[in-house]
């Protein structure tokens, strides 16, 4: 799941910058990467400088683009039930101005509280989604993939997986949760995990408690999440890491699940191959059991955040809608050595997809690339599966029609 240039880096990278974590908070001091930092002018509820600088940029963040003064006096003493602000929606964007969005939410109520940045924010991002005429629909039914996977394609694909993102109805999202908040999850977590059967049914490991040879073993496997992030740490994703993170494995190793590395909860099903179909039944029969196993040890009718226009409710709005991605690693030597990497990402893209490097954003190119679907909000999942699916069949296609 998660990618490095070195196994071994890695595993000394998690230990020491666990140590590093803790001797900062022995000193009290503030760790950008984890702590959530404010910017000055926010911290005391005034209009941040800084954003008047950002807006005067050719290149601006979305929520650069939509914010205005105007905006600010209106919302800037006003606090949703769980003590989410105007600052604090906006503080990622604004002392990172690199950030391509720029704000987060702390609630549900943040949607509809900061409507009008939200809805600037959502529509730009989500391109022709149109929040007073549509309304998300959430369908993860393997059977509705009309299209299938090429067998040239398929003979490409080494990995494939999809992950989608789940919040509890009954917390606050994890940009405005405490220590307190994320613990409680966890602890309600390991009930449901409890009530897996089948192939789903596997080990919770804690971050705050995994032993040395635990930590190697998901290491080696790429399973582990690491934090670490300025942009999500000004947001508060980061606060009080590690407690109350966590994963969850399957004993198969093919369905796993993200505790509070961002969304309270990260749903992943993946194997070796691209039988996709098998991919995606299995991410559905995942969140269907975690959200009958909440139901079940809540007593609750309702367990997931979601909203009746834009679906599932996340503290990105990128993620909004569906939650998911869907990626295959596929293999196209001839294709990167004719146009580049920016030449199939162009191509991925008008097909409602995007390429990445095999081991993340912004990773090195050789001879494979990572393909998903771009959409979120506004489509079904099993219509974002399909988008991917049309997209491998053409870069495939393409790969094949190359002359040595």
């Amino acid at each position: 799941v998660v990618s490095t240039q070195s196994t071994g880096y890695f595993q000394h990278y998690y230990i020491t910058n666990n140590l590093r974590r803790l001797l900062a908070a022995m000193s009290k001091v503030l760790d950008p990467y984890y702590d959530l930092i404010m910017d000055d002018d926010l911290a005391k509820n005034e209009w941040p400088h800084l954003l008047d600088d950002h807006q005067k940029q050719e290149k601006q963040s979305i929520m650069a683009q939509v914010m205005t003064r105007e905006m600010w006096d209106k919302y800037k003493d006003h606090t949703t039930k769980n003590g989410w602000t105007l600052a604090r929606a906006i503080n990622t964007g604004v002392t990172n101005p690199s950030s391509f969005l720029g704000c987060h939410a702390g609630d549900l109520e943040s949607y509809n509280d900061f409507g009008p940045l939200f809805r600037g924010a959502i529509e730009r991002y989500h391109v022709g989604f149109n929040m007073e005429t549509m309304k998300h629909v959430t369908d993860m039914d393997v059977n509705k993939i009309g299209t299938a996977l090429a067998d040239h394609a398929k003979s490409k694909i080494i990995s494939t997986r999809i992950r989608c993102a789940r919040n509890l109805s009954f917390f606050p999202l994890n940009t405005c949760g405490t220590k307190e908040s994320r613990l409680e999850i966890a602890d309600l977590m390991e009930g449901v995990f409890s009530t897996f059967t089948g192939d789903l049914a596997g080990k919770f490991y804690r971050h705050t408690s995994m032993t040395e040879d635990e930590i190697k073993e998901l290491v080696d496997k790429h399973f582990l999440f690491r934090g670490k992030d300025k942009m999500q740490a000004a947001s508060g994703y980061h606060a009080d890491w590690p407690h109350g993170r966590g994963i969850f494995v399957s004993k198969d190793e093919k369905f796993l699940m993200w505790l509070n590395e961002g969304d309270h909860l990260r749903i992943i099903s993946m194997e070796q191959g691209g039988d996709i179909p098998s991919v995606f039944d299995r991410l559905g029969r995942g969140a269907a059991a975690v959200e009958e196993g909440l139901k079940k040890v809540t007593k609750r009718d309702e367990v997931y955040m979601s909203h009746p226009v834009l679906g599932m409710i996340t503290c990105c709005p990128t993620n909004l809608g569906t939650g998911m991605r869907g990626s295959v690693h596929i293999i196209i030597p001839k294709l990167i050595k004719k146009i580049g990497f920016e030449g199939i990402d162009k191509i991925a893209r008008s097909l409602n997809c995007q390429a990445r490097g095999s081991t993340g954003e912004h990773s090195e190119v050789i001879d494979r690339v990572d393909i998903s679907n771009w959409r979120r909000l506004g489509y079904p999942e099993h219509e974002l599966v399909e988008d991917m699916i049309k997209c491998v069949n053409v870069i495939s296609q393409m790969e094949d029609e190359i002359q040595e």
